[in-house]
């Protein structure tokens, strides 16, 4: 995927969370642990929600925001494509699956914060800002129930 513009970013972003909800919905069936099963299981749905949620600023961020170019200040931070699961969910524990995960999602988040400290228009940062501000309150929101799952 060529990302020069804020939406080729938020496409990206909708992309990431699609193609980890499927690895993690795919390592789910394989992973032996029931605990990190279950949290797989949480976690992939997880995604599915925040893939629609990051996809629906699409359709109510004005176009001029979204046609913002960008390509220049991601020379400094690379676009990593998607590929399909090349993460092995399916052989970590409960713990590990939630830190690798976290761990992603951390790369989003300063891809977010990159961009933001660059763009000129408060229009581009109130963007890149709010998309920010739902990762990071999602990761909190993940944490939190997998703190839960590991109470059981």
């Amino acid at each position: 995927m060529k990302v020069e513009s804020l939406r080729d970013v938020l496409k990206w972003t909708v992309t990431f969370h699609q193609n980890l909800k499927e690895c993690l919905k795919e390592c789910a069936t394989k992973n032996e642990d029931e605990r990190a099963r279950l949290i797989l299981i949480y976690l992939s749905e997880h995604e599915g929600s925040l893939e629609r949620i990051i996809s629906g600023f699409e359709t109510v961020t004005n176009k001029n925001v979204l046609d913002t170019w960008c390509y220049d200040y991601l020379k400094e931070h690379k676009i990593i494509p998607h590929g399909h699961c090349d993460f092995p969910f399916s052989n970590l524990t409960m713990d590990e699956v939630v830190k690798e995960v976290t761990a992603e999602h951390k790369k989003v988040i300063a891809l977010y914060e990159h961009l933001h400290s660059r763009v000129d228009t408060n229009s581009a940062q109130e963007f890149l800002a709010t998309i920010q501000a739902v990762e990071e309150h999602e990761i909190r929101r993940m944490v939190q129930a997998a703190n839960r799952f590991s109470d059981l």
